[in-house]
């Protein structure tokens, strides 16, 4: 093994420190302009239990679909929002949305998680009439239910 003077070894931090230095100054500038994971993290779990909250005052409990969730209802991809429970006498109840739907768009607006369907439920109950548009898998216990894409056709009533 090779040992360097400490003469040799003040010359290479010398000739190095300068860029060092810059790209220290470059990475202290790029980490500046990236946002934090966990704030951006935090806003999203915000965002989803607003979501949540908003589809209860809708009348719906739901959730992502899920990998096992698009298996199970037969779908090509895991996207949208499952509705779990519809609540009595709520609009969701009122314009016959039905467990084991697939929320796929409301007013116009695409659904293809808990953020997409908080932000366009937020938009929709400010109006007094919107449309969603739900995948219903064929249900053979129901003959009732042929399965495929559905519109119902929201009122709600403002105090």
């Amino acid at each position: 093994m090779k040992v360097m003077n400490i003469d040799a070894v003040n010359i290479v931090v010398e000739k190095c420190l300068p860029a060092l230095a810059g790209l220290a100054a470059l990475f202290l500038v790029n980490a500046a302009l990236v946002p934090e994971a966990p704030a951006a993290g935090l806003n999203k779990a915000a965002m989803i239990d607003e979501a949540i909250r908003l589809g209860e005052e809708f009348g719906l409990v739901v959730g992502e679909v899920d990998e096992e969730t698009r298996v199970y209802l037969g779908m090509q991809r895991a996207e949208g929002v499952v509705v779990y429970e519809v609540i009595a006498g709520r609009p969701a109840d009122l314009a016959g949305i039905r467990v084991k739907a697939v929320i796929k768009e409301i007013d116009k607006r695409e659904i293809r998680n808990l953020v997409d369907f908080g932000e366009a439920l937020k938009e929709a109950l400010k109006e007094d009439n919107f449309t969603v548009a739900t995948y219903q898998p064929f249900d053979p216990v129901n003959p009732s239910v042929a399965g495929g894409l559905n519109f119902h056709f929201v009122r709600t009533e403002k105090n």
